[in-house]
This record gives structure tokens, sequence and C-alpha cells, in this order.
């Protein structure tokens, strides 16, 4: 689990602005290089990156920073994925998005870039503590917050597929809540970005070859779609992450996910073949709200046509439940 959020404000994890580094000079050895960097922790190691904390000494803060390993850097698809995450990442400029600041290569030719450091915890860390019963996991983040953490999830998904990307990651542990209240959508590691003109979907790198290894389904099977499961291409489109939003409600309802086999093959059939457990019946000591049983439901269906067709539509169905179950607690 990440860490949390201290009310002190000597804590070392969250350093008072000091003037000594905002009124200070540029060195006469100020450089935009990567020699800037120093004081590097790490926080985790993927398959393809590292990540770590490090400190920038131009502007006096710290920063993430994801480096790709050194084996892959001559590698053209992990290279062009590297960068893909990077730029989408970057380009995506919505409050519920990591701002990225730089791009470049570090003193061993290796891609890397740096990103805003935020402290917090993912959903998955939240369901996690309240499937154990932890009392606070359970009042701090009650349905209500945790529909407004949703909510805005989707509001960054509506902006990224009105620039032409489909996330095709969506899960619990892509989703950061920060200590001050920030919800971030993180890893577009694996986005689908449209051509300009709309006319196809671009998953291409330099000569079109394949930005997906051979056989492999970009996603994560629990929160894949039917069509990705399927691995079609032009098949994936926005309402491929309205489904995994739907799979992440029903988790945020349920604590189970809607469809789970012993193996990731019997984990696929189920999500192109079996209709998933209504939620009341999945988890009945939940008393679950009827209204959002049938909204996660829906963004579930198999087929695309039948689910909500843009995430707007998603968004606003959500604030209006919302709503209402607020004029039914003030008699409004």
């Amino acid at each position: 689990m990440t860490e949390q959020r201290s009310e002190n404000p000597t804590d070392d994890r969250y350093p008072q602005i000091d003037a000594k580094d905002t009124d200070r000079q540029l060195p006469s050895y100020f450089s935009n290089s990567f020699t800037r960097y120093s004081d590097f922790t790490d926080l985790s190691k993927g398959g393809s990156a590292i990540l770590r904390t490090c400190r920038d000494n131009n502007l006096g803060r710290t920063v993430v920073m994801k480096t790709l390993h050194s084996h892959l850097a001559d590698h053209e698809y992990p290279r062009a994925r590297f960068l893909r995450e990077a730029r989408v990442t970057a380009q995506l400029q919505h409050p519920n998005t990591i701002p990225v600041y730089e791009i470049g290569h570090d003193i061993e030719k290796r891609l890397y870039f740096t990103m805003k450091k935020v402290e917090g915890e993912t959903i998955r860390d939240i369901l996690e503590q309240q499937i154990l019963g932890d009392e606070r996991a359970c009042r701090v983040y009650n349905l209500d917050r945790m529909l407004g953490v949703l909510i805005q999830v989707c509001n960054a998904l509506s902006y990224a597929h009105a620039h032409g990307v489909v996330h095709r990651d969506v899960k619990p542990e892509n989703v950061l809540i920060g200590s001050y209240g920030e919800v971030m959508l993180l890893d577009w590691g694996v986005a689908k970005v449209w051509a300009l003109d709309g006319s196809e979907l671009e998953d291409n790198i330099i000569e079109h070859e394949e930005l997906t290894d051979i056989g492999q389904r970009p996603g994560t099977p629990l929160y894949m779609s039917p069509e990705q499961v399927r691995g079609g291409g032009m098949e994936i489109d926005a309402r491929t992450d309205i489904y995994s939003i739907g799979v992440v409600l029903y988790e945020i309802l349920t604590l189970k996910e809607p469809l789970r086999g012993e193996k990731v093959s019997e984990t696929f059939e189920m999500i192109v073949n079996e209709p998933p457990i209504p939620p009341a019946e999945k988890a009945p000591q939940r008393h679950i709200p009827r209204v959002l049983a049938q909204i996660a439901m829906r963004a579930l269906e198999k087929d695309p046509n039948d689910r909500f067709q843009t995430m707007q539509e998603l968004i606003d169905t959500l604030r209006e439940f919302r709503s209402r179950a607020f004029q039914s607690l003030t008699g409004d």
C-alpha cells in the first residue's frame, strides 16, 4: 500500500516550500541535462521500467522518474511503448491525469520521463482494507465518496476520448487518491490512439509494425472487455473503457470482481460468454442500491452497443443518482 497522509507539517514526506530553493539564483553550472537530478530512491520495478523519486535541483522539488530498463534500451517495441506512454500522459493535460515534466535519456542512454509525485492510496488499497473490515476505510471511503472518485476517473477518460485516446487498462490499481483529495488515473502505457482523420485506430510504430506483441491483449484480464479479449483492433473504442469502469463500479459495490475464473483462459471465456451475477445477488449483505446495480450491469453489457455509448452519458447517470440520493436524505 502507498504511503498515508500525515497531519504533521514537519513530516519529511511533505516538506515545506523553502525560500532558499525558490529565491536562489541559478548556479553557474545550471543545465537542462540529466545531471540536474539527484537523491534517487526506488519506488517500484516492473517488467519494462523502474520508478524512482529524485530531486530536480533546478526547481528544488521532488519528482517521480520512470526509466526504461537497460536491457530494453535498444529494443524498438518497448521504446515505442514507453515513448507513447510519456507523450500520451503529457498531452492529456487534465486535473485527473499526472503532469509529465520532461522526457530524455539518462547517462546510461536509457529513456526516462519525469512526472508529478503524488502521495496517497489506490482504489485497490482501499478495497483490500474494506474486505478486511477496516473501520477507517469503510467510513472515509463510503459509497458516496467512492462514486465521487469514480466520476473523476470518468472525467479523465471522457477528456481522453475527446482527444482520440482509449486507456485500455482501467482498474483499481491505476486510480490513485491523493492525500489531499486529488484523484489521478495512472498508467497510459497500453493506450490506443486514433488516427487524426478518425478513419481508423492508429496502433503502429515506424513502418506500421504492430505496437502490440503478437498474441498479446493489452490490458488486465479481470478488467478487459469482451472485444479486448477477442483482440479486435477496430472494435476497441471509448466503450471499451466504459466496460472497465463497469467492472470497477461492480467491485466497489460488491468487493468482488464480476467474472473470475481459476485460470486466465477461464476468465476470458466468462467475459465473452457469461453474464455477471447481479450485484445484489453477489453480495446481498451490502444492501446495494438498485439503480447503481443497474448502472454497473449496463456498463458490463457484452455488446458495446448495449452499454452507455459515451463516458459523458455514464457520468451524467452517476451524477443523477448522487443528486437523487442527496435529495432523499435532505427531504428536498
